[in-house]
């Protein structure tokens, strides 16, 4: 009888320290998971505030014809011609950002210019630029103006894959057909200029 007794309070003992055991892990858990959660909410919060920018936010945007840039040129914008030396010319839009308007007070302006994967880069002289226009990416028939180095690039290509490139400032696109840009090859020395 004692054995049994023995057996039953060990059990009973048992039973109690496994529900305190399992009554604190849940406490545990669940308040493990409550932090986490206010965690995350914060992360979410602090995310919104500094949520990058990207070529896309507030752009007018065409995506049923992928042969032509996807950003709309500005109708206001002024017209340029974008000459690689005697092999092409290939026409644009610059939009009324401060980047633009002191690009266009330099036309007629030449920049030395090569091929990439995505674009054609050049280094250019720094050009004024508003902090808030400054995104992530590009949308493909961008005239960008990049801050880093600083450089005067024209993506035609890759705008899916772009977001991981930063510190641009989107000054116009191009008109032509972006397989014109495309078969470029090499390296130009490019003159901007005002379109007639």
């Amino acid at each position: 009888m004692r054995v049994k007794k023995a057996v039953a309070a060990a059990i009973l003992i048992s039973l109690i320290l496994t529900a305190c055991g399992s009554t604190t892990a849940t406490s545990t858990t669940e308040t493990a998971a409550s932090e986490q959660t206010a965690i995350a909410n914060e992360e979410d919060e602090n995310m919104t505030e500094t949520t990058k920018r990207v070529a896309s936010d507030g752009a007018q945007m065409q995506t049923e014809d992928k042969t032509i840039a996807t950003r709309i040129p500005p109708e206001n914008g002024t017209k340029i011609n974008i000459r690689f030396g005697d092999d092409a010319v290939i026409t644009g839009v610059l939009n009324d950002s401060d980047t633009a308007k002191a690009l266009i007070a330099k036309l007629p302006y030449t920049v030395h210019m090569s091929r990439y994967s995505h674009d054609f880069c050049g280094v250019t002289e720094e050009l004024p630029y508003n902090e808030d226009e400054v995104h992530y990416g590009w949308l493909n028939g961008d005239i960008d103006y990049a801050i880093d180095a600083p450089y005067f690039t024209i993506l035609f290509k890759d705008e899916d894959e772009s977001e991981q490139f930063g510190y641009q400032v989107n000054i116009g696109v191009i008109t032509s057909p972006l397989a014109e840009i495309d078969a470029l090859n090499g390296s130009y020395d490019v003159t901007v200029e005002l379109a007639e």
